[in-house]
């Protein structure tokens, strides 16, 4: 999933913390008024634990671009508004408090700098994990996700992955002749790595074997990205349903089950699937 730069809605009453971290004061009211409120699901397993956590987002606003803010990177920390990629980051990242018994915001913000930049360093734009197969092989290598798809009968494939390097005029922050160099470093890196996917006509088979809290990122057809949007499962009456920040407005569950939901994309090739490390009994 990639979070394409373009002009950003202003976020009232703005601060910066060392011209690292951008967050409006609701925010850390907001962190603070979540956290009371998840006190309760220590003790579970894992799945359950962060279901627990992603379903205390629901109906919260889906909101686009929410990390493009100002000319240069920031750590935005943004409760108020998600889109699909920051729901998930934000929920391992409550995870993460819990995991390590944190109670304050400052711990909150180092989690999400661990889950959303490469190797847990804001070092620029270029430093953000822009594709989310690298997001899950880069937090695969910090321990806190194990990606499960190939013990689901996932396939190889090799696909070009430059949607950055190839439309740079889509991103205001690559204008900047040393950040598009840095992204297509990464691209270039990116080229090495094949992708393993689970295809959408073998995911009912393998529903069984998907369980609530796994990560689901959707792979896709469209050429130079890997995945269009991403998500956790949630099992209900016995299948597999999807909490994610829908576009169609808020944090929600698909009404259908996965397997009816990807029919209706017609780009979407299949899943990846990305098992938490965190919470575990």
């Amino acid at each position: 999933m990639l979070r394409k730069a373009a002009f950003y809605l202003i976020i009232v009453f703005t601060s910066t913390l060392n011209a690292q971290i951008t967050y409006s004061p609701m925010d850390s009211t907001l962190f603070y008024s979540k956290l009371e409120g998840l006190k309760g699901i220590e003790g579970g397993s894992y799945g359950d634990s962060v279901v627990d956590i992603g379903k205390s987002f629901l109906g919260t606003p889906y909101v686009e671009k929410t990390l493009e803010i100002g000319d240069t990177e920031t750590l935005v920390v943004n409760l108020r508004g998600l889109d699909c990629t920051t729901y998930v980051e934000n929920v391992l990242a409550f995870g993460l408090m819990f995991q390590n018994n944190q109670t304050d915001f400052p711990s909150f913000t180092e989690n999400l700098k661990t889950i959303r930049y490469r190797n847990g360093v804001l070092y620029g734009y270029p430093s953000r994990l822009h594709y989310f197969t690298e997001w899950i092989r880069n937090n695969e290598s910090k321990g806190l996700i194990q990606d499960i798809t190939v013990s689901l009968d996932g396939i190889e494939m090799n696909k070009s992955i430059n949607f950055m390097g190839t439309h740079r005029a889509l991103y205001p922050f690559l204008e900047e002749d040393k950040n598009y160099a840095a992204i297509q470093a990464v691209e270039v890196e990116l080229a090495k790595e094949s992708l393993c996917i689970l295809p959408q006509d073998k995911i009912e088979s393998k529903e069984h074997l998907i369980q609530s809290g796994d990560i689901i990122a959707l792979a896709t057809s469209i050429k130079g990205l890997d995945v269009t949007h991403t998500g956790f499962a949630i099992k209900q009456n016995g299948r597999i349903h999807l909490l994610h920040a829908s576009s169609s407005g808020s944090v929600r569950i698909t009404e259908e089950p996965l397997v009816d939901y990807l029919k209706k994309i017609k780009s979407n090739i299949g899943i990846i699937v990305a098992r938490p490390n965190l919470l575990s009994p």
